[in-house]
């Protein structure tokens, strides 16, 4: 049935692209809110809460089985509030009952199928479900709808104790992850020395990365073994990640003509993608290839930083400069259509045979495909070795293939593409606007400080309140929902990042309005860390912390380097107090279980190792400031101020006494400060110094 003859449920009045997509099912659906918990109550039913996002596949699998057909929609409507929730916008609803779904089943993801009392306590929860039972032994969704709805009829005591025992789970879950900082956890080198050990363990040395298959880039870990390079010297460390995103750039996860990853491998090789591709995995990979330029200064690093970045500043940004957060899978119905490729239309397209071979040969494209009969293109071949069998230089090589390339995605352009979450949310737009900002460190290119800035601007004049608070989510000209910690926190660590290489005063301004904002409602003073939701958030049945370092790092350990990074700045004890704090907690689950732990690990380095303080007066191109923003100084609290706007910032203890000399830098460690450095080889020895 056509949308234009159906008749529209409660999800039409939305903005979520999400929930949109479900606005003419034939299921009665709500959006979370006040009216549908209500209706709950009123009618004594039970409700079933459905949680997704929208570039994800098995949520359009189970929304064509079962949300867009008549007969199970029926039972839904009957028995059932049925309420939809885009996790993206609604991050503390996804988090609880996800905790709900990983105590009952032992794992989680979406779509999330929770069924509530009208409460909001969970008492049967799982995540896809076929229509029909049978296959793998999973059971029918309208089995289960109609066996729940009898229980909920007339089996109250059962819900009621199914319902209380996850609600005693549930709490105890938010207090298991950390230790109380009044433990009094020494933050010692001995903690990251145990996680490094215990995560390079992990590791696959096969194909890089951890786990078999599925495989995530878990950026935040690699992230951490490069840091543990940096104080340990131990090159391994340093080689294990260049190894593991030297296999994920050759593979299928990583688009070879678009540039841009999708956000996870279903196979151990890095092969075979989940096509759709995340706004946060691209931001967090864009930093993990520009810290390894910054080590090992090989060009190939450069090269895949300003793929991934452009991909971003030419697919996923808003006109007026935010960036949208998420790409699908599918297209036309099929997933990853838009990406793959059959070897004949490869060569009707690059028409010269050789021209054809050597792109087939190095992509691995094949008559009997990699994929479901196609073609995902990945690099099997070294170029070089190609192009010395049909006779051309290295040179030559490269350019037919960087010809065939444009060739082939100017043609991919013109295929019907997947669709796009045009959502723009803080926290993403945050670790965003930090791989822009160190993109542009590498490389130098206006285009990408001019990115990180224009998202700036639009988080400031979109989506930040007048009372000095952030919202959540912008779409279609409107601002929503209270923003969580990782909005703070994220965005506060993007502000950090962009004002180390451009370092305008109000950048500092607002990382320490919000920082405070934060600070004052979401403090726990009781446990001496960071809730997801601030004081003021709606009430739901927990209020929980995270910890863990999931698809995204933990608003908590962002939120510790952000404090850490600001304490340096600024001088203010408080901050380094509550960092403290924090980092206290998760030491010893970090050092236990590094994997979920990496950015938490990545603020107890910067503490142990003791910030570095590097500060350049430039007045535009410099030498010495362009050489700073190439090296890696993950213990760098760094800064590049213009004459003009230094004093403006000589109110921060970190500028204070700063002459405003062009092409001057200041190092500063333990306490006492250089004096004025005027070369790069002078700063560079200083840098080098233990």
């Amino acid at each position: 049935m056509q949308e234009s003859r159906r008749k529209p449920n409660k999800l039409a009045q939305e903005s979520s692209p999400y929930l949109l997509q479900h606005a003419y099912n034939p299921v009665d659906w709500h959006p979370w809110g006040e009216e549908a918990l209500k209706l709950a109550k009123k009618e004594d039913k039970p409700i079933f809460l459905s949680v997704g996002y929208s570039a994800c596949h098995w949520c359009h699998v189970m929304a064509h089985e079962s949300f867009e057909d008549e007969e199970v929609a029926k039972i839904m409507n009957e028995h059932f509030v049925n309420i939809k929730v885009d996790r993206e916008e609604r991050p503390d609803l996804d988090d609880i009952y996800q905790r709900v779904c990983q105590l009952a089943t032992g794992t989680g993801g979406w779509p999330l199928s929770a069924f509530l009392t009208s409460e909001q306590k969970p008492f049967y929860v799982g995540t896809y479900f076929p229509k029909e039972g049978g296959h793998y032994n999973m059971p029918g969704f309208k089995t289960i709808l109609l066996q729940l709805a009898t229980a909920y009829k007339n089996k109250k005591h059962e819900i009621e104790t199914a319902s209380g025992e996850f609600m005693g789970a549930l709490v105890q879950t938010s207090r298991d992850v950390v230790q109380s900082a009044a433990d009094n956890a020494s933050l010692e080198r001995s903690i990251i020395d145990e996680a490094a050990m215990g995560l390079l363990q992990m590791g696959d040395s096969l194909y890089g990365g951890f786990g078999q298959a599925p495989k995530f880039p878990n950026a935040s870990n690699l992230m951490f073994l490069l840091r543990y390079y940096d104080i340990s010297g131990i090159n391994r460390f340093k080689d294990f990640v260049a190894f593991t995103a030297d296999k994920m750039a050759s593979g299928g996860i990583h688009d070879q003509l678009g540039g841009g990853f999708a956000r996870y491998a279903t196979d151990q090789k890095w092969l075979v993608p989940h096509f759709e591709k995340m706004l946060y995995d691209n931001a967090l990979l864009a930093q993990l290839y520009s810290e390894l330029y910054q080590i090992t200064k090989d060009e190939k690093y450069v090269q895949i930083t300003r793929k991934t970045l452009d991909f971003v500043a030419r697919e996923m940004t808003h006109p007026e400069g935010g960036f949208f957060s998420a790409q699908d899978a599918d297209s036309e119905g099929e997933e990853g259509k838009f990406y793959v490729w059959h070897k004949k239309e490869i060569a009707s397209i690059l028409v010269d045979s050789v021209a054809t071979d050597i792109f087939c040969e190095h992509y691995g494209v094949t008559e009997g495909g990699n994929f479901e009969g196609n073609n995902i293109l990945n690099i099997r071949m070294p170029l070089a070795n190609i192009g010395l069998r049909y006779g051309k230089t290295p040179k030559q090589a490269e350019q037919l293939l960087s010809d065939a390339s444009a060739k082939l995605f100017s043609a991919r352009e013109k295929r019907i593409r997947p669709g796009r979450d045009e959502k723009v949310l803080t926290s993403w737009n945050g670790l965003m606007i930090s791989g822009f900002a160190k993109g542009y460190g590498i490389t130098g290119d206006s285009n990408y400080l001019q990115a990180a800035r224009n998202a700036f601007q639009f988080i400031e004049t979109k989506i930040a309140s007048s009372d000095g608070r952030l919202q959540r989510t912008y779409k279609d000209g409107k601002a929503k929902l209270n923003a969580y910690l990782d909005d703070y926190a994220f965005y506060v660590n993007g502000l950090l990042d962009l004002f180390s290489v451009d370092s305008k005063s109000e950048y500092l301004e607002k990382t320490i309005e919000y920082t405070n904002f934060m600070l004052k409602h979401f403090w726990d003073e009781n446990e001496a860390n960071l809730f997801f939701t601030s004081d003021d958030h709606e009430k739901l049945i927990v209020r929980t912390k995270n910890f863990y370092d999931l698809a995204i790092p933990s608003g908590n350990s962002v939120a510790a380097s952000n404090l850490l990074r600001l304490y340096h700045y600024t001088q203010d004890n408080r901050y380094l107090d509550r960092a403290v704090k924090i980092m206290k907690a998760g030491a010893r689950p970090a050092a236990e279980n590094p994997f979920g732990f990496g950015q938490m690990l990545n603020a107890i380095y910067l503490y142990v190792k003791k910030p570095v303080e590097v500060s350049v007066i430039a007045d535009g191109k410099s030498d010495i400031a362009e050489w700073l923003s190439r090296q890696f100084v993950p213990d760098g609290i760094n800064a590049i101020v213009s004459t003009s706007e230094l004093p403006s910032l000589q109110k921060y203890a970190y500028f204070k006494g700063r002459r405003a000399d062009n092409g001057t830098a200041f190092v500063c460690r333990n306490f006492t400060c250089s004096l004025p450095i005027r070369s790069q080889k002078e700063l560079e020895k200083h840098l080098t110094a233990s």
